[in-house]
């Protein structure tokens, strides 16, 4: 066991300031991630400061018609809310596709999109990983990498992002809300939000040091049909293969986000151009300098088939 302080933070600016005051301090809210890596010595942080109590958990109408969802709205809630089932269709289908409802019931909005890869060699401690141990290499480069991603890899690592939410949010064009320590707000499209691996695959979002989330932004409600399908080993609680978030609207134009591919969600806007022209086309564009390994290849296939059968329920 390895001991920590804990505070309650009494405001997102208090929470902010006291995380670069204490060296090794962490935010934490559900937990459902953190607390796993603690457990495995993965994550030893030295101070929590638990995020809880902040008043961040309502999802709230703003003036251009879009939707501000407090970061410590839990999943279930999220999922489950009249307005996005209507108008967001994408982002609750992507929910309800993440993980049990006990999960759901504790996972936050912030600690979803902040949640770290799955990768078995970056939770094998006696496994050199990049991410966990910088400089010590990329076990999964020559070992069993059927899970990994295709495009945006380097050869430091070939992790994928877990989220399903943080798919949909891509496809919205969210906006993410923070708090500095300062005291300063500030607000990153969630396009800027989580870096590709380079050579620093442990620095894995653009936050700055302390800096924390206080919600995420939708634009207003775009129509079009909605979908979002995820293609993994069982029907339960296992983190995607393939998986693809469409808003496709009637004429066929629309936007499409693939989840299980890369280091980040997944999403070039040059790709939704060729929504009319069929899966093929947009694949060709998502999946452009793919470097897979010899055992994930089939995700190049498996992800064009699967963007076939989301294009085929959208226009059918």
């Amino acid at each position: 066991m390895r001991a920590f302080t804990y505070e309650r933070a009494r405001s997102p600016a208090d929470a902010a300031a006291a995380a670069v005051r204490t060296e090794g301090a962490k935010f934490i809210a559900g937990g459902t991630n953190l607390l796993d890596l603690m457990k495995l010595e993965i994550e030893a942080p030295s101070h929590l400061i638990d995020v809880n109590h902040l008043g961040l958990d309502r999802i709230e109408p703003i003036a251009d018609g879009g939707l501000r969802i407090g970061a410590l709205v839990r999943n279930t809630d999220l999922a489950a809310d009249e307005r996005v089932r209507r108008d967001y269709g994408v982002l609750s289908r992507a929910l309800l596709a993440g993980a049990s409802g006990q999960l759901r019931n504790r996972a936050t909005t912030a600690g979803n999109l902040l949640q770290r890869t799955r990768c078995p060699y970056f939770y094998d401690t006696n496994q050199p990983c990049n991410k966990r141990r910088p400089g010590s290499g990329c076990a999964a480069l020559g070992g069993f990498s059927r899970q990994h991603a295709v495009v945006g890899v380097s050869d430091a690592c070939i992790a994928t992002h877990p989220s399903d939410m943080a798919v949909a949010m891509r496809a919205l064009d969210a906006t993410v809300e923070t708090t500095r320590p300062d005291g300063a707000a500030r607000s990153i499209p969630i396009a800027e939000l989580h870096r590709l691996p380079g050579e620093t695959p442990q620095i894995e979002t653009t936050l700055q040091p302390g800096e924390l989330i206080t919600a995420v932004t939708l634009p207003k409600p775009v129509g079009g049909k909605q979908l979002y399908r995820k293609v993994r080993d069982r029907a339960s609680y296992a983190f995607a293969l393939v998986s693809v978030a469409a808003i496709v609207q009637p004429d066929g134009t629309g936007r499409v986000a693939p989840g299980g591919v890369a280091h980040k969600p997944w999403r070039v806007e040059a790709a939704d151009a060729e929504l009319p022209r069929g899966a093929r086309a947009v694949s060709a564009r998502l999946l452009d300098g793919a470097k897979p390994t010899r055992e994930n290849a089939f995700k190049l296939q498996l992800a064009e088939r699967t963007l076939g059968a989301v294009l085929t329920e959208a226009r059918g």
